[in-house]
């Protein structure tokens, strides 16, 4: 048995597509363990479990259902962490047993964002015995220090310190597509998993877009005046309004959502739409695309 647990925030729009391509590359029998708003419970059917207790934070929703997951399955029976806009798009069996095999803990490593070094929860796979034992925790809390030489942490941090404080190796799933309309969204992983990023909320695109641009809108006269200014009261909303690396990011945001609905319209029509990603000589819409990185007019 396969155990699969997985987050649907504010919209039931990728419920469809992950159930499709689950069915269609898993050959074992599985479950899946979603963690809903309240506004989704029609939805709560189409799962094995379905919560939607209010729980904010998107590393808490996950650790929680690795623990409910983690006790109720056999030692050696699988735990497939996914976001709700990640899926397999090839036969992923063969794949797990053979990493699953040398490393008890498989794991998309984004690189594309910033160098970022811990696993991601987009799509994470180890044995029920195994995440019990560690314990399994998706919070940030271990830090790491960025190219920009910043110290960080973001989801997946303490899974890494637990990781590297017990000296486990993990394989990390890396980044292979061959067409990139953005640098870190609709990244295909080890050409086996699809992960949309963004799809449930409105993104700059990452750490990668703070990394390129912070340091350079934070000294122009805007930037240094909004930093001397209070993050609450009237101060604090005179803060938001003149504050250019705000504005940078919600002009950014704007015209990747705007991408964003591009592909997924691709998605909803196209079952081999990922092909586009992995093969650059088959052409397509994917190959005409170019989300904006960087916008060089931003002030």
């Amino acid at each position: 048995m396969i155990h699969i647990a997985t987050v649907h925030w504010r919209s039931d729009r990728w419920i469809d597509i992950q159930l499709r391509y689950l069915e269609r590359n898993l050959d074992r029998p599985y479950r899946v363990y979603a963690w809903i708003d309240e506004e989704l419970r029609g939805q709560a059917h189409r799962f094995f479990y379905a919560t939607d207790v209010p729980v904010d934070r998107h590393e808490l929703k996950l650790t929680l259902l690795g623990d409910l997951v983690s006790h109720a399955a056999e030692d050696d029976e699988l735990i497939v962490f996914m976001d709700g806009d990640a899926f397999p798009i090839a036969p992923i069996g063969p794949y797990l047993r053979d990493k699953l095999e040398r490393y008890p803990l498989v794991a998309v490593r984004r690189d594309e964002n910033n160098g970022d070094p811990q696993p991601h929860p987009s799509f994470c796979v180890t044995t029920a015995g195994f995440w019990r034992r560690l314990p399994g925790d998706w919070r940030r809390g271990r830090t790491w220090t960025n190219p920009q030489g910043k110290e960080v942490t973001d989801v997946g941090g303490n899974l890494l310190g637990l990781l590297e404080d017990a000296g486990i190796e993990w394989y990390p799933m890396l980044r292979t597509n061959q067409v990139n309309p953005h640098p870190l969204q609709f990244g295909v992983y080890d050409d086996v998993v699809y992960h949309h990023g963004g799809g449930f909320r409105l993104t700059a695109g990452g750490r990668l877009w703070r990394a390129s641009v912070e340091d350079r809108l934070n000294s122009t006269l805007r930037g240094r005046l909004a930093a001397r200014l209070p993050r609450d009261g009237l101060g604090g909303r005179v803060r938001k309004r003149i504050d250019p690396l705000r504005r940078y990011r919600r002009t950014l945001g704007a015209e990747l959502a705007r991408i964003n609905e591009q592909v997924f319209e691709l998605i909803q029509r196209d079952d081999e739409f990922y092909r586009q990603l992995i093969d650059p000589e088959l052409g397509g819409e994917l190959t005409e695309l170019r989300a904006p990185v960087l916008l060089e007019d931003a002030r």
